[in-house]
């Protein structure tokens, strides 16, 4: 977390948090979601702007991070910004090293364990690491098929829908708010 988000919380503790707002994809895109965007419905049905500037980009995803109940969230400055998920709260892209494979997240933050791989119903590739659960970026699928055709990786099967649960991540911080205590504010 930036030094500078760090000094906007002890200065503001108790900014109330954001939800619906921001949105990431299962390319890994952040997506702005107004109250326009959001009353057309759910991500990723109604998926808004998506963020291209990236400085900002960068911002959010040096200071994006998880709760104790799983819920992933963008911590801009004193408030909390939580993220609505395609799929995964991560997305993966794996490249070849010499002597195997390194995987990266959307982050930029380097995964140095792999716990599992998984392929759910659609054909679609998952990375358990350290870092969380993430979606295989399609651009890199080429590059994980040779991992697992040279018998580095062995995906195991998997029902999507079992995710979330299994590995302990909120796909809808909004709706879990709304849930919880009836129609959450912003």
């Amino acid at each position: 977390m930036d030094d500078i988000v760090k000094a906007a919380l002890k200065k503001w503790p108790a900014v109330p948090a954001c939800r619906g707002w921001l949105a990431l994809d299962a390319r890994g895109d952040w997506y702005l979601r107004d109250e326009q965007v959001q009353a057309h419905g759910p991500f990723p049905q109604a998926k808004g702007s998506r963020i291209v500037h990236d400085k900002l980009r960068q911002f959010i995803e040096r200071n994006y991070e998880s709760d104790a109940d799983g819920c992933w969230y963008f911590q801009n400055g004193p408030q909390r910004v939580y993220v609505e998920l395609e799929l995964a709260p991560l997305v993966m892209g794996v490249q070849r090293i010499p002597g195997g494979w390194q995987v990266q997240s959307h982050t930029g933050v380097t995964a140095h364990e792999l716990r599992a791989v998984l392929v759910d119903e659609q054909g679609r590739l998952y990375l358990h690491t350290e870092l969380g659960l993430g979606l295989m970026r399609s651009a890199d699928m080429d590059v994980a098929a040779d991992a697992v055709l040279a018998g580095a990786w062995s995906p195991q099967p998997v029902d999507s829908q079992a995710l979330p649960q299994h590995y302990g991540y909120c796909v809808s911080p909004q709706a879990r708010a709304v849930n919880r205590s009836g129609p959450a504010a912003g």
